[in-house]
């Protein structure tokens, strides 16, 4: 059986965002380094699977447009985490400024989003029963 063993984004701030990954699901750099086209990556996840966050060398040249990669073939429209502690998780994101949406119950889960300040919407959902 195959399994999903990482996706790339591209980002302003690789360093920022994979530490904001960290903070929020506990997870850790794997790896960080040069990258394609003078840029800089770092990846960012579990032992089996990560985040790679890709900055180019410069930027600026990629500005966030909401909601555009549901609009353009191809764009990455969300990240999808699962987590035990919904609510801890929340509370994290809220600490860094962001603000949760689109809170959803249904079986078998609950469920929020998120966009980063990339503009990078991440689906945060959780099948553990409430506490």
């Amino acid at each position: 059986m195959a399994h999903l063993e990482h996706v790339n984004i591209t980002v302003s701030n690789p360093k920022k965002t994979a530490d904001m990954l960290v903070d929020l699901f506990g997870w850790h750099i794997r790896w960080e380094g040069a990258a394609k086209n003078a840029g800089h990556t770092v990846h960012v996840g579990s032992d089996d699977s990560y985040v790679a966050v890709y900055s180019g060398p410069d930027p600026a040249q990629t500005m966030p447009k909401q909601d555009a990669s549901y609009h353009t073939r191809g764009g990455l429209n969300h990240l999808g985490v699962v987590v035990d502690d919904l609510d801890a998780v929340e509370a994290k994101v809220k600490k860094h400024g962001f603000t949760p949406h689109s809170h959803a119950d249904y079986e078998p889960g609950r469920r929020f989003y998120f966009h980063d300040a990339d503009g990078i919407e991440v689906e945060v959902v959780s099948y553990a029963a409430p506490i």
